[in-house]
């Protein structure tokens, strides 16, 4: 036994030996990382490079000069209006959902239903969300020929166009609000039951709860998360494209004009905008991910 004891200790594996001290976790990130230099740092660099190119191939400021060319700036503008109005509408109708699912104990068959199909609506854009908006609500669409021929109602006669900012902004919300909800109700159900005990006992009631505790804790994961649907729909195409034909001059659709048009084809002008739109996303993720830290400090 003492020989056995002080026998050297066998060799290591070479392949053991080689990955020693290298966190082998790390191999499962591997996908990840190609899949982002792939299809986001490199096309973010072509987008970059581009922008300074002019259609000679040769080096240009004009394209960046040329974003604050009027129609430009409207475009803009007009993809930061939809994406607001969307983002806050959505984000407060989802919350109230969230709300609703998690702290009024509705029975968990209709939870169940109700998440799932905010699951697959969260996911539902770009040409079917359109044609499912255009046969529902269109000029021939279902519920129009309904309202028009059970009460007489016409919404086109009273100012509604399926077609225009209110048309699309309704139509963004049908997947805003459910990816409120997806991202909120986790949240809600972080809010400890200790906390509203202790308000309780000290004589707070349900509506001081929500005010002085509840909601200064909930803002950071709601304001993050209306900064999440601002991007969600600042970055859509196909949905306003197929809606509206190129009616709405948003970024997006100039951007595509630009590039792929046989007028406006100027690719270079297409990757400045590009670019501009990367930028003001960057922007909202870092704000995002700034509330959200701010959000786990308490609901960790």
């Amino acid at each position: 036994m003492a020989q056995a004891a002080l026998a050297p200790s066998a060799k290591p594996n070479p392949l053991v030996a080689r990955f020693a001290g290298v966190p082998l976790a790390w191999i499962g990130l591997l996908p990840f990382f190609i899949f982002a230099l792939m299809f986001l740092i490199l096309p973010s660099l072509s987008l970059f490079t581009g922008s300074f190119t002019d259609a000679q191939g040769n080096f240009t400021f004009q394209n960046i000069l040329d974003l604050s060319r009027e129609d430009i700036v409207d475009a803009y503008m007009l993809s930061i209006q939809i994406s607001v109005v969307t983002a806050i509408i959505g984000g407060l109708f989802g919350f109230f959902i969230a709300y609703a699912l998690v702290m009024t104990g509705v029975p968990s068959a209709l939870r169940t239903s109700l998440v799932t199909f905010c699951g697959v609506a969260s996911n539902f854009a770009g040409v079917p969300l359109a044609f499912a908006f255009v046969a529902a609500l269109g000029r021939t669409g279902y519920i129009t020929a309904v309202l028009r021929d059970t009460i007489g109602y016409d919404i086109y006669d009273h100012g509604f166009n399926l077609y225009s900012f209110l048309g699309l902004s309704l139509t963004y919300l049908y997947f805003q609000f459910p990816l409120m909800v997806l991202v909120m109700m986790p949240a809600l159900e972080g809010l400890r039951r200790e906390w509203r005990e202790a308000s309780e006992n000290l004589g707070a009631t349900g509506i001081q709860y929500w005010r002085y505790i509840a909601l200064p804790i909930l803002t950071p994961s709601i304001l993050g998360t209306m900064i999440l649907l601002f991007g969600n729909a600042f970055g859509a195409y196909a949905t306003a494209y197929a809606l509206t034909g190129g009616r709405l001059q948003l970024v997006s659709i100039q951007i595509g004009a630009q590039i792929r048009g046989d007028v406006l084809h100027n690719p270079g002008l297409g990757y400045a905008m590009g670019f501009g739109m990367v930028v003001i996303m960057a922007l909202s993720i870092l704000a995002y991910t700034w509330l959200q830290r701010r959000a786990e400090r308490w609901l960790q």
